[in-house]
């Protein structure tokens, strides 16, 4: 159940908050607002990549202090990646630690431009646009597959309701078999305001069914997300943004929308090293 603030604020509409980001360029600095030119993508992404490690050591790598000395995962580990854009979060953090990324995003543009993207890494030669290649996709040990569709309409564990366009990279001998496989993480990250609280408790509850292994602690899922402040007496708020027609959410809002979808709450980081300006941006860590 929606919270009464809720009631009273503006909805996103799905429709409208994907007109604005037709409107915006297909590259870094259309996804990130006019900021992918700058540090803040290496910033973000070597937090992102941080954080996931502490939380999941067993995905590192490289020998660490962090990483238990046990026998390794299972051959391949699957990452979700959801309102993915151009796929920044794909290439420059989950295909540095995951074996398989599946990709969501519903803009036709950006969705387009993360296929052409990963297409281009097939060839061990960077991509024209100056990007480095994607990891892992042009010797085959990686793979991506990029869906198309909304986060309303999505499910991780019966993906139908949304649009195949390719999977590149490693080709898995029985991939349908993939389909009702969950993840071991799944990402969100700049996309969850443009879902009502209704339907982003769904989504979320959709995601912790599709979690490999909650039941050993590994499997997690991450939002990380622009945060708003608390009211002055310390309680949940809401802005809604007319421009994208999206909400941000304030740092109780969201652990009251954790609450009420059934997630615990294992972790929480504040992303350091942003522009001064900006939003402050957060990541939860929920199993």
């Amino acid at each position: 159940m929606a919270s009464n603030q809720s009631a009273l604020i503006a909805a996103p509409n799905v429709q409208d908050g994907i007109e604005y980001w037709n409107t915006q360029p297909a590259s870094y600095d259309g996804v990130l607002g006019g900021y992918g030119e700058g540090t803040l993508p290496r910033i973000d992404a070597l937090g992102s990549r941080l954080f996931l490690l502490h939380l999941y050591p067993d995905l590192s790598t490289i020998p660490s202090s962090i990483r238990p000395l046990q026998p390794q995962l299972p051959p391949r580990t699957r990452a979700l990646d959801v309102g993915a854009g151009i796929g920044r979060v794909t290439s420059d953090v989950l295909l540095y630690l995951v074996s398989d990324v599946v990709l969501l995003e519903p803009v036709e543009a950006f969705v387009h431009e993360a296929l052409a993207r990963c297409r281009a890494s097939t060839s061990s030669e960077p991509p024209q646009k100056g990007q480095p290649p994607w990891k892992g996709i042009a010797d085959g040990t990686k793979s991506v597959t990029i869906l198309q569709g909304t986060l309303q309409e999505f499910d991780p564990l019966n993906p139908h309701r949304v649009t195949f366009l390719d999977r590149i990279g490693y080709q898995s001998p029985r991939s349908f078999d993939e389909i009702n496989m969950g993840f071991d993480v799944i990402w969100c990250q700049w996309c969850l305001g443009h879902l009502s609280d209704a339907d982003l408790v769904v989504f979320l509850r959709r995601s912790h069914a599709a979690l490999r292994e909650k039941e050993k602690g590994k499997s997690v899922i991450i939002v990380k997300e622009n945060l708003c402040q608390n009211k002055e007496d310390g309680s949940a708020c809401t802005v809604f943004d007319e421009q994208d027609s999206s909400l941000t959410r304030s740092d109780m809002a969201w652990k009251s929308i954790f609450k009420e979808a059934g997630l615990r709450l294992v972790m929480e980081k504040v992303q350091e090293g942003f522009p001064d300006g900006l939003y402050v941006v957060k990541m939860y860590a929920l199993r």
